[in-house]
């Protein structure tokens, strides 16, 4: 016995005896010496003595309540909404200084925070693409804070940097957001994104030189650059400049608008392409067909359904190719007067459509089939049929005029993503990854159909000791869901694996599998990591998706709650071994089921989520949601939304699982409220002793663009809070 544990020894005698719980003395060394064999060791012991209910800061409550429809909702942390304000300031600061204290001194962070940088430090890279005269790639040598982007004159040449995001802010929170090069490759269009908001601004470079020119574009969301074919210029959509005094990461976005920017002009002389006065809360995009000859508008009421409009370059107005919002159309190409346009209109699985742009002709190119259509893309002279079967990537290789022509043999089950390059070439890339195995990229021959090693990721993880299998559960209406579960290989399957559960359920999102350095770790120590295709996604395609949203939600809260009991049915682990993530839609997901079976976790971590439900619309470009959730506005709609919406079914004293939500002062599309007030009112409902706590990072927002090293710290502390409150030991 060390000195250390002979102090606490001497301590947990002393507690005992003053608080006379034993008197005898041997009953006392029975009991250290039973705590000590069973694993717990005499800090663990003491600690778990000593540990009192954390004392959370004070939240002020007021008297607000609404009416919906004669239903009065009490909402007395409505003023967290404000994150401008002093008293909201005071209120993270006070918040994460208990978190991080709580944090800092669990005992397996920093040995998690170790491997986890260790595993995380390896090459990534992406595969070259050609662009005028170079090939482009981007790299990140393992723990850089963002990839950076090389170009090299052949695929065997030297490289140089083209372009290093990480010199553009010490902390590396100004990420690159998208980017777009002319035809010809002499210029470089691309968009920036401060500290994780989904404001970005626009760029332009010369690559001969790369040097920027005067070029700079402001107030930019959810649009990326589309450049003319001439290479003049290119289209992008914006909003209006906020007020002076308006908040900028919460207010509501509304009347996006698409522009066209000539090159050498400044922002105010763009031209105004589209505009829907009449429409406020519609989002647009713009562009142009690679021959120059038609204009496309692009508009959707939501984040499902859309509508297609077109013209003749030089027209003056714009027709409808397609009406919206019942179904989703995507342009994929056009040339020679033809569209091909992706739909599920009459076709849930999806199909490619070709679209003659002067009749309105229209006929499949390639039809529906039993399994999601993904996406298509095009490479060389061909068509690339990107396919989810369970969850899982087949592809299909056609002509550009649908004549099928193979199979591609892939070399690994997983996601498959790549075949995009251009008409004139006679290769292209595409990349494989599982939950074992890191991206891996592959050349593949157009012609020919042979693929051949490209890159392989050497990490410091022993992925051959690892195994996936997909599980289909039974959930409460009988339908059929499929999980992969993942783990090492010879698990005992006696309910004593800590395990990590995640899910995601809504906006058509697919959950493919994708290897996370982070799972890597938790497996390591004896984990078992598990991904659920819950519906509202559209692996099984919009028949799926809908079985998910709308009235159909709490359909997706069953999904997942059947998971949960279907892992501990059959022995992966137990309700105090395991932990339940999802971020944003996926941190609803969360706080619903924790609220509805608090008994069935050990552990909760809501993400960046959207927890009030009654409200979410009134920020930012949260009415964008309504399609997919409804809306408190609708009598019938906030009936069902309020029986799940999480801020609204916390009840006092009860006790829930250990949770730890997570957000961010800049995300401007989840706005940080939902989080702070669901904490809140967690804090003030919870009867346990389980912490129930709330991590509010800084400089950082919804998720996309956050440096390396903010990953790995928010990774530490939430496997070391999933450790400790499933009684996991780190193993060395």
């Amino acid at each position: 016995m060390c000195c250390r544990e002979f102090l606490y020894l001497c301590a947990i005698i002393i507690y005992i005896c003053m608080t006379k719980v034993l008197k005898s003395i041997v009953t006392i060394f029975i009991l250290i010496a039973v705590c000590y064999l069973a694993g717990y060791g005499c800090g663990r012991v003491l600690k778990s003595m000593f540990t009192k209910s954390i004392e959370y800061p004070t939240t002020e409550r007021e008297e607000v309540v609404d009416n919906y429809f004669g239903v009065e909702v009490a909402d007395p942390y409505r003023w967290l909404e404000d994150d401008n304000s002093e008293r909201t300031a005071k209120w993270v600061e006070e918040q994460n200084k208990i978190t991080f204290d709580y944090l800092r001194s669990l005992p397996a962070r920093e040995k998690i925070k170790s491997r986890l940088e260790e595993i995380w430090n390896y090459p990534t890279q992406s595969a070259p693409t050609k662009r005028g005269d170079w090939y482009y790639l981007s790299r990140n040598s393992g723990l850089q804070n963002q990839s950076v982007f090389y170009r090299k004159r052949t695929l065997d040449g030297e490289e140089e940097v083209f372009f290093d995001p990480n010199t553009l802010s010490e902390d590396g929170t100004v990420a690159l957001h998208s980017g777009a090069f002319t035809k010809d490759g002499s210029l470089f269009a691309y968009s920036l994104a401060t500290a994780g908001s989904d404001w970005v601004e626009i760029f332009v470079m010369d690559t001969k030189t790369k040097t920027l020119l005067k070029d700079h574009i402001k107030w930019v969301k959810f649009s990326g650059v589309d450049w003319t074919t001439d290479g003049k210029g290119f289209y992008y959509s914006a909003y209006d400049a906020p007020k002076q005094g308006e908040a900028l990461y919460s207010a509501q976005n509304t009347n996006q608008k698409v522009y066209y920017h000539r090159i050498g002009t400044s922002q105010s002389e763009d031209t105004l392409i589209y505009a829907d006065p009449s429409n406020p809360l519609h989002y647009f995009g713009g562009g142009e067909s690679e021959d120059g000859r038609w204009v496309f508008i692009t508009g959707s009421a939501g984040t499902s359904g859309s509508e297609l409009l077109y013209k003749r370059k030089g027209e003056k107005r714009f027709r409808t190719l397609f009406e919206g919002f019942e179904y989703d159309y995507y342009i994929l190409d056009c040339y020679d007067d033809i569209a091909l346009v992706l739909t599920n209109n009459d076709a849930p699985n999806y199909r490619l459509l070709s679209v003659n742009l002067n009749t309105r002709e229209c006929k499949d190119l390639i039809p529906e089939t039993e399994n999601l259509l993904e996406g298509v893309s095009t490479a060389g002279k061909y068509l690339f049929a990107h396919y989810l079967i369970d969850a899982q990537s087949k592809i299909l290789q056609y002509t550009r005029t649908g004549e099928f022509v193979r199979e591609v043999s892939l070399p690994a089950i997983g996601s498959v993503g790549g075949f995009d390059s251009e008409k004139e070439d006679n290769h292209t890339y595409y990349a494989v990854t599982n939950y074992t195995t890191p991206g891996t990229i592959y050349h593949y021959d157009l012609d020919s159909g042979v693929s051949t090693l490209y890159h392989a990721s050497e990490i410091k993880f022993d992925c051959s000791q690892y195994t996936t299998s997909q599980i289909f559960f039974t959930s409460k209406d009988g339908t059929k869901v499929p999980m992969f579960v993942s783990h090492k290989k010879g698990l005992k399957l006696d309910g004593k694996n800590p395990c990590y559960l995640y899910g995601y359920g809504g906006f058509q999102i697919n959950l493919t599998p994708s290897f996370n350095t982070s799972a890597a770790m938790f497996m390591e120590q004896g984990g078992v990591y598990c991904v659920v295709n819950l519906r509202g996604g559209s692996e099984y395609g919009e028949r799926w998706h809908k079985e998910g949203m709308l009235e159909n939600k709490q359909n997706v809260f069953d999904d997942f709650i059947a998971a949960a009991e279907y892992l501990i049915a059959h022995g992966y682990t137990s309700s105090e071994k395991l932990a339940i993530a999802g971020g944003s839609n996926g941190g609803l997901l969360v706080g619903a089921c924790m609220t509805q079976r608090p008994d069935l976790y050990a552990v909760a971590l809501p993400a960046v989520g959207v927890m009030d439900m009654l409200r979410y619309h009134l920020f930012t470009i949260g009415h964008g949601w309504v399609v997919e959730y409804g809306s408190s506005d609708n009598k019938e709609q906030f009936e069902y939304i309020y029986k799940y919406s999480p801020l609204h079914n916390l009840k006092e004293g009860v006790s829930y699982p250990a949770t730890l939500v997570t957000t961010a002062d800049h995300d401007d599309r989840v706005v940080p409220a939902h989080s702070f007030k669901f904490a809140a009112t967690l804090q003030h409902c919870h009867s346990g002793k389980a912490p129930v706590l709330i991590r509010i990072d800084t400089n950082a927002g919804h998720g996309a663009g956050k440096p390396t090293a903010k990953r790995i710290e928010e990774a530490a502390d939430t496997y070391a809070f999933i450790f400790e409150n499933t009684n996991t030991k780190y193993r060395q």
